[in-house]
């Protein structure tokens, strides 16, 4: 069973695709900074002044210690944004790898003459012999 799960979890696939998980989630960390401290700021400060994380409406005011009941749509808006750059940004780094890919495949070696072709080139020496 040891021999078995060692086989399993150093398999190639397994190995690149941890890799993959790992730098994903790396990326994921950096895109989301990138939209909440650099693209968001302008967009709210074109708005108003508005932090989209702030907005929401709420349903039930807080009374005592209840807390208030509200639909947070700016935390929505916000993970929705990230969303959208993250996958564009996935997008192009798949587009750019397929696009290198296709450059270090090879040539495909041009077809050589048809059977029929080899035939004819026979029968043309022949009748000249």
């Amino acid at each position: 069973m040891i021999a078995e799960f060692k086989e399993f979890a150093l398999k190639g696939n397994l190995v690149d695709m941890a890799a993959g998980i790992i730098i994903g989630a790396a990326i994921g960390k950096v895109v989301s900074s990138l939209v909440s401290d650099i693209i968001m700021p302008p967009i709210g400060v074109m708005m108003g002044g508005v932090d989209f994380t702030d907005l929401s409406y709420v349903i039930q005011e807080a009374a005592g210690d209840v807390p208030a009941v509200a639909i947070n749509y700016g935390a929505f808006a916000q993970t929705f944004i990230d969303f959208m750059i993250v996958a564009m940004a996935i997008f192009l780094i798949i587009k750019l790898m397929n696009k290198a890919q296709r450059k270090q495949e090879p040539e495909p070696e041009p077809a050589g003459p048809s059977s029929e072709d080899l035939l004819v080139e026979i029968r043309d020496l022949l009748k000249k012999a």
